[in-house]
């Protein structure tokens, strides 16, 4: 399963490399786009779209297509994964990340590398701490826990599940991305940080997640006990 998710997380990330270099990049579509909000909106538009047709793909069923440090620690913490297979998870998506944004790279040239797309790599508006990143990375990624958590463990949302999360990820880019980054994924900053060689802040958007991911798995158990989820590898 450790190699599915290196697969869909290379695909999501050299997609969101790809949407940031026609939208923000030189481009007729950023020209005739050009203000942040509508290219936001544009850019988590797609991207949701993406991560819909990922989850839904037959490779997104084979390991439940986390493609997110974060959502592996909650499907660990809701009993779909087992503990010793969270390791592997992490380790494969993170370096799918690195790898989808270096192909990203290769396909478009050097656009994707340098200003404005720099590998699609996200950092703060300049008025925002580390602190205050923090609380809003990790309470947005609990938010979203908390939502696939209730999603699928509620027999006539289940089927739904997908399709609220591509909601979510383009109201989280479209909302948040001019001030946080609205990644609430370790895996969508650690490549393009790592290719941009953009450091600061890493370490909030790779944490950050993961404590959010916890908070919300025990703000879904208060809510609906220890209700199975119904979705999950080949589910």
């Amino acid at each position: 399963m450790s190699a599915v998710e290196l697969i869909l997380t290379f695909s999501l990330l050299f997609g969101v490399t790809t949407v940031v270099r026609w939208v923000v990049g030189p481009s007729a579509l950023s020209e005739a786009v050009p203000g942040a909000r509508p290219q936001l909106f544009i850019i988590g538009g797609v991207v949701g779209a993406l991560v819909v047709g990922l989850v839904l793909s037959p490779l997104g069923r084979q390991s439940g297509a986390h493609m997110n440090p974060a959502i592996s620690f909650a499907m660990w913490r809701f009993g779909v994964i087992p503990g010793s297979a969270v390791g592997f998870y992490v380790t494969a998506q993170l370096t799918g990340s690195l790898l989808g944004v270096l192909a990203a790279r290769g396909v478009w040239g050097d656009v994707a590398a340098t200003a404005p797309v720099t590998y699609a790599a996200l950092r703060p508006a300049p008025d925002w701490s580390a602190a205050g990143l923090f609380v809003a990375e990790a309470v947005t990624t609990g938010v979203i826990v908390l939502l696939v958590g209730v999603f699928a463990a509620v027999g006539h949302l289940t089927r739904f599940t997908p399709y609220m999360v591509g909601v979510v990820v383009c109201l989280a880019m479209t909302l948040l991305g001019a001030s946080t980054g609205g990644s609430a994924n370790p895996a969508r900053q650690f490549g393009p940080a790592l290719a941009a060689g953009q450091f600061s802040f890493l370490w909030v958007y790779l944490l950050a997640p993961m404590l959010g991911a916890a908070m919300g798995t025990v703000a879904r158990d208060l809510l609906l006990g220890h209700r199975r989820v119904l979705t999950g590898p080949a589910a």
